[in-house]
């Protein structure tokens, strides 16, 4: 019988940060990364947690979520293959008060917070490109704070959705109304009423658990200037894939 082959490990340089350092820096990181999967709904760092390892995300999204006291909560920022999650360990916060959680499953590569601290000293690539996503986290976190106070609920899903889909590198997502409608704060009802307007319209095509994006040009249209705002800033800021 032929032997079976071993499946290909992903290459940690499909996330932009990682891809974007030289080789000898790379490859010093190299047998310090981990790679680990993200299962949909896997909670990374609660609020308020000592945060042991950084995660640069391969595939997938991972969400920062915000809870309040009440038990309502909200999506502050979100995370694909062009950024990492864990600030706290480089910023010397040591914890976060928002939460970390797998929207949509993927892989990731995770460093030891030990591993990461050592990179800092050195100054090197590693640093000044994690300090940059930092700038373009809070961007976006600042971003959505406005946007939440001040744009009608169809302008901030489909931000949300644009957001979402530009880190999937699809056009179709995994996802329920109630997901969504937690993720942005907002009744289950709006986002239902919402997303079955842009079905009707020809925007969106939504189904049991799943959305597909049929005309993103008018969806960019219908979106808030949010999203340009932030996207404009990511690319300013952060290395573009090749």
């Amino acid at each position: 019988m032929p032997k079976s082959s071993k499946p290909s490990v992903p290459d940690p340089r499909q996330n932009q940060i990682l891809a974007a350092l030289p080789k000898t820096e790379f490859e010093r990181l190299l047998p310090d990364l981990e790679l680990v999967a993200m299962p949909l709904g896997w909670t990374l760092s609660e609020s308020g947690d000592h945060v042991k390892f950084l995660h640069f995300p391969i595939s997938g999204i991972v969400s920062l979520i915000y809870a309040l006291e009440d038990g309502s909560s909200s999506e502050i920022a979100l995370v694909g293959n062009e950024g990492l999650v864990g600030i706290s360990i480089y910023m010397g916060g040591e914890s976060m008060p928002s939460a970390t959680e797998v929207q949509s499953a993927g892989q990731a590569y995770r460093l030891s917070r030990k591993i990461m601290k050592r990179e800092f000293e050195l100054g090197g690539k590693l640093q000044h490109l994690a300090l940059l996503y930092t700038q373009a986290l809070i961007c976006q976190t600042s971003q959505t704070a406005v946007c939440n106070q001040h744009h009608a609920v169809e302008q901030q899903f489909c931000r949300w959705l644009l957001m979402s889909f530009d880190r999937l590198h699809s056009d179709k997502m995994t996802i329920t109304q109630e997901q969504i409608s937690h993720l942005l704060g907002v009744r289950r009802e709006s986002v239902t009423q919402t997303a079955g307007k842009l079905q009707k319209e020809g925007l969106i095509a939504k189904a049991r658990g799943s959305i597909t994006v049929l005309d993103r040009a008018k969806l960019e249209e219908r979106a808030c200037e949010c999203y340009a705002a932030v996207k404009e800033e990511c690319e300013r800021l952060l290395p573009q894939p090749k």
